[in-house]
């Protein structure tokens, strides 16, 4: 920034250390990023409609012909932006966040902040089968990360305003400030303390305040629950629940097998031709594949099953209630095939929306099944609690689906089936799965937050902080007498790290291994390094060794200090004392 500005600016950080206390400049900034967030929301959403009822009204395509066409233009023009104008590569929106909050102390990209807002309505609004959440939530959060760089926050304070960032994409788009609370938490591993809750607060207010300032009373879904819970439905929600977790493990595998399928494309123009043509030919069969879904849930839970599956090849078999049910399970099937497509072939997007639409779709099938067999049962409530059991098993998140589904439909009346379809579902998906799609790269590497204070303030630490290289290198032909005037006299360590001439690390010498004869003069000529060494009990590898295993060793080996090699050669060591004075300053700080 020109000098001036920098100046005013300097002045008034000054006068804000002054004037507003730490504690309250966090609940201004929370109301700041709550805002810019719900700005955020809502301009991908209109960007997207905007591109959509462009394509509907301006192109003179049968619609069927369209769904052929769009994909591989929307994904080409993602392409060609990120290739050539950015030169960026597509990531996972919620994983590049949890990674920037355990190994890059939330700072985040200033790219990152108006990138999602191109690229996720370009692949949405041509026909990706992705949601505009992640997308939201990465651009919000991109913005609260450079806000507090700019205000000079701390990496504690900055990493909760992901979190209000995150709690305020999900409360602008929803309209559901309490759900968008318990998915910061949830997903972000934050601390539910009186210091988070209030920033949380108010960013998810100020963030739904500015969705109605912008688009009314308009929500995604106008509904209102018409049927009420029936304790005999008990029975049958439980099997509703055993049916979303098994679903949940399904849309999972499926994600990880197609993203490993495309990984043998070598060029990312193969990849896309491929995956846009994919996705067209599924459009084509499955028109509520076409993007979102909103609309096709909003026309499940007003009952008009037909007007919510589309034109497909068997409209005039639709009169049976069966081809309905196949084509349904069509949907819950495809959504996870279609969504991950548009992922590896270079879309852009977020999958907590799709996860929603399948959920609808499986729920609406088990209630039309279940009537279908003499017994009555709300179809829209079971489309609602269908939703709700899916979040909860691909996104481990139980209380954001329950709370979501709660808020959306406006009271608390199914509150009974939410809690035991959702709390089935996490069960048994948590026990099958122990990561979700946003986490299990992040968890293979170690590099994964969790409500785990330990494992927490592990992840946080960086190995580089601990690592100590002032020490005395010897060779292993030296001999006793060199090593003691050249190295052990001039070093304040006990410890000799032994490299040959590539510097790869042969061996260690401690002072006590040398301690009885070291003053034995008839010793020092005749007696060589390499006679005296020693492997070290354990080593750490820089490259993959995370501060968790880095613990596990230390503790395995009974060691006071381990080697840490890097591309194989000796980089320096680790001293257990040092580990763990870093482990306890970390603690404090992150729990204070």
């Amino acid at each position: 920034m020109p000098t001036q500005k920098k100046s005013r600016f300097t002045r008034f950080l000054i006068w804000r250390y002054k004037h507003i206390s730490n504690k309250n400049f966090v609940f201004i900034l929370s109301v700041l990023v709550g805002l810019g967030s719900g700005l955020v929301a809502v301009t991908i959403k209109n960007i997207t409609f905007w591109i959509q009822a462009l394509l509907e009204n301006g192109i003179i395509f049968s619609k069927n012909q369209l769904y052929f066409i769009l994909p591989v233009i929307g994904l080409f023009l993602v392409y060609v932006l990120l290739r050539y104008v950015f030169k960026k590569e597509t990531e996972h929106a919620i994983s590049s966040i949890l990674y920037a909050l355990s190994k890059r102390t939330g700072i985040i990209p200033n790219y990152k902040m108006y990138l999602p807002l191109i690229t996720a309505p370009l692949t949405v609004g041509f026909g990706g089968s992705v949601g505009l959440l992640g997308p939201a939530v990465a651009s919000g959060s991109a913005i609260s990360s450079n806000i507090s760089k700019l205000f000079h926050i701390d990496s504690k304070t900055r990493m909760l305003l992901i979190g209000c960032a995150a709690a305020g994409a999900i409360s602008s788009i929803f309209k559901s400030p309490i759900a968008a609370i318990i998915f910061s938490i949830e997903v972000f591993s934050l601390d539910l303390t009186l210091t988070s809750l209030i920033p949380l607060l108010l960013a998810s207010v100020s963030a739904v305040v500015t969705s109605y300032f912008f688009l009314g009373n308009e929500n995604l879904f106008n509904f209102t629950l018409s049927e009420q819970f029936q304790l005999g439905d008990i029975p049958f929600y439980i099997a509703l629940g055993v049916g979303t977790a098994f679903a949940s493990i399904y849309f999972t595998k499926m994600h990880f097998a197609i993203t490993k399928l495309f990984e043998r494309f070598k060029q990312k123009k193969h990849k896309l031709i491929f995956g846009g043509l994919t996705i067209g030919v599924m459009l084509y069969f499955i028109p509520p594949l076409y993007g979102e879904g909103f609309g096709f849930i909003t026309n499940l839970l007003d009952g008009k099953h037909i007007e919510a599956l589309g034109t497909t090849p068997l409209d005039s078999y639709t009169e049976n209630i069966w081809v309905v049910i196949v084509l349904l399970i069509g949907i819950t099937i495809f959504k996870a095939i279609a969504m991950t497509t548009t992922f590896a072939a270079g879309g852009s997007g977020g999958i907590f929306i799709p996860t929603m639409v399948m959920g609808s779709a499986l729920g609406n099938v088990v209630a039309k099944v279940i009537n279908q067999f003499g017994f009555t049962v709300s179809e829209s409530n079971f489309t609602l609690v269908g939703m709700a059991g899916l979040i909860a098993g691909v996104l481990h998140a139980p209380l954001t689906a329950i709370f979501l589904i709660a808020e959306i439909t406006g009271g608390y009346d199914l509150f009974v089936p939410l809690m035991l379809t959702c709390a089935i579902s996490f069960l048994i998906t948590k026990n099958l799965l122990n990561y979700t799609i946003y986490t299990r790269e992040l968890a293979a590497t170690g590099d994964l937050l969790t409500h785990n204070k330990d494992e927490t303030v592990l992840t946080l630490m960086a190995l580089d902080s601990v690592i100590e290289k002032n020490f005395s290198v010897i060779q292993p032909q030296m001999t006793l007498g060199k090593m003691l005037h050249e190295a052990v006299a001039k070093s304040n360590r006990n410890l000799f790290p032994v490299v040959d001439d590539e510097d790869n690390l042969v061996g260690i010498i401690l002072l006590d291994d040398i301690r009885e004869f070291m003053f034995d003069t008839s010793l020092y000529d005749s007696l060589h390094v390499d006679d005296i060494m020693h492997h070290a009990p354990d080593y750490i590898i820089y490259e993959t060794d995370n501060m968790k295993t880095v613990m596990k060793k230390f503790q395995d080996s009974s060691a006071w200090n381990l080697p840490v090699l890097k591309d194989e050669k000796y980089y320096g060591f680790v001293s257990k004392s040092k580990l763990l004075t870093a482990y306890r300053r970390k603690l404090i700080t992150f729990t204070r």
